[in-house]
């Protein structure tokens, strides 16, 4: 609408239509890419570079990406990682793409002054990782669908306030791409945990 109110001479192109219009691009663009990597995953056809990896570090390196975005909230945001996990058989960048998504969510959803930790665990041939905030939390009805795509529990946020409405469905097909398994606990007013896993390194 704006473009064409700008070539129609309807409105002028100034510096405030033009910010907007490249945000609305930028916005449009990350949507098309999420959707062509969720449709790759989900037809088995995403390439993974799997190796045996420290996933400490990829975990601590996530923590560190999103720190600046919890600071500005005033948010504590911390990991919790024992010094002997074992390594992990995965495609780091992948993983680090799960452990943001999974963070940018509890950054949204988390009031200011609230806090968001990271921690890892081993479990038996399995090490198991869980983003805990203390956010608004997730009703009983909606938790079953929150690794839908274009799911929403909070119907009031649009793609500007809360996102493509993806992140959450890449986790899975990204998690189960690499064997692993994916859930979340949650209730209103108390914060939601996700948990996902990742098989022990050969």
């Amino acid at each position: 609408g704006y473009l064409e109110a700008a070539r129609d001479g309807v409105i002028k192109a100034d510096a405030t239509v033009i910010i907007s219009l490249h945000e609305e691009a930028l916005m449009l663009t990350r949507l098309v890419e999420d959707l062509q990597e969720l449709s790759l995953a989900e037809a088995g056809q995403l390439k993974l570079v799997r190796q045996a990896a420290d996933v400490r570090s990829v975990i601590q390196q996530a923590v560190d990406v999103m720190q600046p975005e919890a600071s500005e909230k005033r948010l504590t945001l911390s990991a919790n990682l024992p010094a002997d996990l074992p390594e992990v058989d995965m495609d780091c960048e992948r993983i680090g793409q799960v452990l943001r998504n999974l963070l940018a969510n509890a950054l949204a959803y988390t009031p200011e002054g609230g806090t968001i930790s990271v921690s890892a665990r081993l479990a038996g041939q399995e090490v198991s990782i869980s983003v805990e905030d203390r956010g608004v939390g997730i009703n009983a009805e909606a938790l079953p669908h929150v690794f839908e795509r274009f799911y929403r529990a909070d119907k009031s946020r649009t793609r500007g306030t809360g996102g493509s409405g993806l992140g959450l469905a890449i986790v899975k097909q990204l998690v189960e791409a690499h064997g692993g398994r994916v859930w979340a606990e949650s209730a209103p007013g108390a914060g939601s945990t996700f948990h996902f896993t990742l098989p022990v390194g050969g």
